[in-house]
């Protein structure tokens, strides 16, 4: 097992669900969210192993619309882990429930970076969403939250929305980077199963215009000197998110929470959406034992999102094996969608777009 794993904890629990969504929440209620807490905690103490933590990430959901005295009880969960060495503590919240109450509250439990959903300012963009972000709400909040000691910010963005055209992503862009936060997260909207776009039979933009924005934003933030580290994400110099670098690094962590997943000691797990399900103890829906094959197809996986790609030489040490004897690596170096430079596989910038093609190719 890695020596110091990150913990990710889910929070389920929205002030209303929004028309993309398909993560697993459910509308708040107080009483489900006294009782929930209490079984997270069950759930820690029976699972985690005592390592020190390198990483905490509370996720949602919304854990932001839990109330002041609910957040102050989930943040001392996180002493149950041994903090010694933590090294970034992310709260997602959303504009509206930020308060100076909750961020002095988030700082006490050493919270020291905050993601916040904003999605989109554009009023038919939120129309869609059913997301209501207002610019000079998040301008005031994000000042207060510097004022006091938060300079770790992420904010996430939703592009190639249906009807969105690209003067709106670009006046997104504009207000996004006016904001002048570390971190910005950016997600195409995917049109999933049993959500409300769904069932409303909303149907994607134009693949041509998703690629033509997602060239458009990479351009954009590396311009404004933002480092394209991953598919989505964009970091300032020194800011990219350690938590999910673990994931993409192919390194263990907890999931604790309704819906959440792990990769502890070489096992990955799943537990149930299901809240009822969860509040009764019946907590794990799934979980894989991974051979050394498994464990190797998902460093491939999760490590090509990475723009540096994957260091060969690393992979060797871990694995004892060289993985252009394990992958059919040569025929994607040979029409240049993979690149082999200064020991590191990566895709192709040019072919980042279509990743996932590339990536059935190789496995």
């Amino acid at each position: 097992m890695t020596s110091s794993p990150g913990v990710y904890i889910h929070i389920p629990f929205c002030r209303h669900i929004c028309s993309y969504c398909d993560f697993c929440k459910v509308l708040y209620n107080s009483s489900w969210a006294k009782a929930y807490l209490q079984k997270l905690k069950e759930e820690i103490k029976e699972n985690y192993m005592g390592e020190e933590v390198k990483t905490i990430y509370i996720g949602g959901g919304t854990p932001s619309v839990l109330s002041l005295e609910e957040i102050e009880y989930l943040l001392n969960l996180t002493n149950l882990f041994l903090k010694n060495n933590l090294q970034e503590f992310t709260f997602e919240c959303n504009i509206e429930d930020i308060t100076e109450e909750l961020l002095i509250l988030l700082k006490k439990y050493g919270v020291n970076r905050l993601s916040i959903g904003i999605e989109s300012f554009d009023l038919d963009n939120q129309k869609l969403l059913q997301r209501v972000s207002v610019y000079d709400d998040a301008k005031s909040k994000i000042a207060l939250a510097r004022s006091l000691g938060f300079n770790n910010i992420n904010l996430d963005l939703i592009y190639a929305i249906p009807h969105e055209k690209m003067r709106t992503l670009k006046n997104d862009l504009k207000d996004f980077l006016s904001l002048k936060v570390e971190h910005i997260s950016t997600y195409s909207l995917m049109i999933e199963d049993n959500t409300y776009l769904s069932y409303k039979k909303v149907h994607h933009i134009p693949e041509e215009l998703d690629e033509e924005m997602y060239f458009y934003i990479e351009h954009i933030l590396e311009k404004y000197g933002y480092e394209h580290y991953e598919v989505s994400n964009f970091a300032l110099p020194g800011y990219a998110s350690m938590h999910n670098l673990g994931y993409w690094n192919n390194s263990e962590y907890y999931g604790f929470g309704c819906g959440a997943s792990g990769y502890i000691s070489g096992v990955r797990y799943d537990n149930t959406r299901s809240l009822s399900n969860y509040l009764k103890g019946d907590i794990r829906l799934n979980k894989e034992i991974l051979s050394k094959d498994d464990i190797m197809e998902y460093e491939l996986i999760l490590g090509l999102r990475k723009l540096e790609g994957i260091n060969i030489k690393e992979f060797y040490n871990k694995y004892g094996i060289n993985i252009q004897d394990k992958f059919k690596i040569k025929p994607l170096l040979k029409t240049k969608e993979l690149l082999y430079e200064d020991g590191q596989l990566k895709i192709n910038p040019d072919y980042i777009y279509v990743m996932n093609e590339i990536l059935v190719k190789l496995v």
